[in-house]
C-alpha cells in the first residue's frame, strides 16, 4: 500500500497526493488552497465526475438523485450528515439526475435515490431507496469490510 494517496480536491478538482498520515489533519488543496475534506457531499457533473470516481484513492460514495424526488429531499439532509461521519475515509458526492441525464443513464439508474459506492474506478455496490444516516454509514463500512 502506498503511503500517500491521490484526493481530488472538492472545489477546483485538482488531484493532490496526500500523505495517508495527514488525511485525518484536515489537508488543504495544493492549488486552491481550501481544505479538502469539507465534512459536505461534492456535487458532480458529466465533467468532474470520472475525475472523482476514477482519480480518488478512498472510495466515493455517489448519491444519484433529482429535485422533485420527495425521498431525495428527505434523504439530503442524512447524506450530509453521513458526508461527516465518513470523510477522510470515504468521499460523498451527488449527481443530479436531472440536469447530467448521461450520467443516471450511464450508470443504469433506474430509480432514485440511487446510492453507489466505487473504488478504484469501478463500481462495489449499489442501493436504491432512502436512508438514514446511520443506516449510510453502516451499508458503506460493511460493503468496505
Amino acid at each position: 500500500m502506498s503511503d500517500t494517496f491521490n484526493i481530488v480536491c472538492p472545489h477546483c478538482h485538482a488531484v493532490n497526493r496526500v500523505p495517508v498520515a495527514r488525511l485525518n489533519q484536515g489537508p488543504n488543496c495544493g492549488k486552491c488552497h481550501r481544505p479538502l475534506f469539507t465534512g459536505h457531499p461534492v456535487a458532480l457533473t458529466a465533467a468532474t465526475f470520472a475525475k472523482h470516481v476514477e482519480r480518488n484513492d478512498i472510495p466515493v460514495l455517489v448519491d444519484f438523485w433529482a429535485p422533485w424526488c420527495g425521498p431525495c429531499k428527505m434523504m439530503a439532509p442524512q447524506f450530509e450528515q453521513a458526508a461527516r461521519l465518513l470523510e477522510p475515509q470515504v468521499r460523498l458526492a451527488k449527481v443530479d439526475t436531472e440536469a447530467e441525464q448521461m450520467l443516471g443513464t450511464q450508470y443504469g439508474i433506474r430509480s432514485i435515490p440511487t446510492v453507489a459506492l466505487f473504488a478504484g474506478g469501478r463500481e462495489l455496490a449499489r442501493q436504491a431507496g432512502a436512508m438514514g444516516a446511520q443506516d449510510i454509514v453502516r451499508w458503506v463500512r460493511a460493503q468496505l469490510a
